[in-house]
């Protein structure tokens, strides 16, 4: 969990804290129908409340008007880190289609991943299987149709001329068994097809190869003006200078250790091989 997004939430609960002033934690979690574990949570930063936890609590502390600053400090911290139980809450297809208005507003865009295959490269029936792993690691809803719509929807872009995709990702990545092997060869077809587009430079860093940085985290860079990084628990959007440039050190170090071009491709066709062994 990032530094800033701690800090935010711990402030907010020392607000909610001054709010409650009179007002035992007992009591207000007797107002709220909450566990008074949840109010201890809350107030001491270990807890991020929903919007509704907010307008409910500024209502049992008699201020009601509270309310919107409550929200917008919310939104303040969760600017930056956005946690997939909220954005799931209505399935993939929302967050697949808030993500292409970043990718229309770019001109350069630099991804690196290295557990999977990057989404703007994967076939329908990759990104279906994708989906449905994380689906049910979220307990989130199955709108799985939706999500491979807006995930092949935006790679429309991939041909259209005025932007450039730096994509680079780990040689693990081509063989993680996230799909049967047929949906994985035909992957690894597709990215063969996709190195060849004029709008594409695609990096393998192989197995065994030295790297400055772990492999870690898969992340996106739009245009050095925004990062936006995959966690378990959330998304980062970072955009600040700070931290955009650090991602983009971290690019630079891994895209230094990857291969380009036939050399790729012989990565590519060597995992699609393995695939077709015992």
């Amino acid at each position: 969990m990032s530094t800033d997004f701690q800090q935010g939430r711990t402030a907010l609960g020392a607000r909610l804290r001054e709010l409650r002033a009179g007002t035992s934690q007992r009591v207000l979690a007797e107002r709220l129908g909450w566990q008074q574990s949840k109010v201890s949570k809350v107030e001491a930063g270990r807890q991020t409340p929903t919007l509704v936890d907010l307008s409910a609590w500024a209502h049992a502390v008699g201020q009601p008007a509270l309310a919107d600053e409550l929200a917008a400090r919310l939104q303040g911290i969760e600017s930056h880190s956005r946690s997939w139980r909220r954005q799931l809450r209505s399935g993939h297809g929302p967050v697949q289609d808030a993500l292409t208005v970043e990718y229309e507003r770019s001109t350069v865009l630099r991804a690196w991943e290295g557990a999977k295959v990057v989404g703007m490269l994967q076939t329908p029936d990759y990104a279906r299987h994708v989906f449905a792993r994380y689906a049910e690691l979220h307990r989130s809803p199955r709108d799985l149709d939706e999500a491979v719509r807006a995930r092949v929807k935006r790679q429309e872009l991939l041909h259209r001329p005025g932007r450039t995709f730096h994509i680079v990702m780990w040689e693990a990545a081509l063989h993680a068994g996230i799909a049967p092997r047929h949906v994985r060869a035909a992957q690894l077809d597709r990215l063969v097809g996709a190195a060849g587009l004029d709008t594409v430079r695609l990096g393998i860093v192989p197995l065994g190869a030295e790297v400055a940085v772990p492999p870690a985290n898969g992340f996106w860079l739009y245009d050095d003006r925004l990062a936006i990084v995959e966690n378990w628990h959330a998304e980062l959007w970072l955009d600040d200078a700070e931290s955009t440039a650090l991602y983009r050190r971290v690019w630079n170090a891994l895209s230094d250790s990857a291969v380009y071009g036939a050399h790729a491709r012989r990565v590519l066709t060597h995992a699609r091989a393995h695939l077709e062994g015992p």
